[in-house]
């Protein structure tokens, strides 16, 4: 489908970007994947799944609409998504899912867009440390060549991630997001390309 020009989506400025949420799992273990909403996540009161082809049935997708509100060149500086509060059932699947360094993928304009749930730090021998973050805010990055997207990604800019450590429910947590714009010369048949060449997963383990 990322190489099909003719079906190709093209936007006005301001025009809504649909966000989908996926799929999260373990990053050593890319065919062991769950609903992003399995986790204790911002999702709205109604969840809405994106009707599959057979092949992302295959894959095991389980496109879902996202509360992100991203629209076409407008630049987000910093957008509470929502509030969360965490039980302590809460915080021990989320911290579960950052030890096994579960990774998330998004669905934008059909490209998947990919990040870590967390951040564990390990490191000493005696002692030994053991840290476990949370990443409650998200940058995305999203390249445009006239009215077509050509790239997209997410990142951790700017932000510290948020320790759970020592940390017992209720705990309030509020994700928040921003968006950057970026013109590319990349052409649109060529975005294929300029997928494989920023592939999250390194080509080797």
């Amino acid at each position: 489908a990322i190489l099909n020009v003719a079906l190709a989506a093209k936007y006005s400025d301001g025009d809504k970007v649909t966000v989908y949420v996926n799929k999260v799992g373990p990053y050593f273990n890319p065919h062991e994947t769950y609903h992003y909403y399995q986790l204790p996540v911002c999702r709205p009161d109604k969840i809405e799944h994106k009707s599959l082809t057979l092949g992302e049935v295959l894959d095991g997708d389980r496109m879902a609409y996202s509360l992100y509100n991203v629209q076409f060149k407008a630049d987000v500086e910093n957008q509470e998504l929502c509030k969360v509060s965490l039980s302590d059932e809460d915080l021990t699947a989320v911290r579960d899912a950052i030890e096994d360094l579960y990774y998330f993928e998004f669905v934008l304009d059909e490209i998947p867009v990919r990040g870590f749930v967390g951040h564990l730090e390990e490191g000493g021998f005696l002692p030994h440390n053991h840290k476990v973050y949370l990443w409650a805010h998200l940058h995305f990055n999203i390249e445009y060549n006239d009215q077509q997207i050509i790239y997209a990604n997410v990142s951790t800019k700017d932000r510290s991630p948020i320790s759970l450590d020592g940390v017992t429910g209720p705990f309030d947590v509020t994700f928040t997001y921003s968006v950057k714009w970026h013109q590319s010369v990349t052409k649109y048949e060529d975005r294929g390309k300029r997928m494989r060449d920023s592939s999250f997963f390194p080509k080797t383990l």
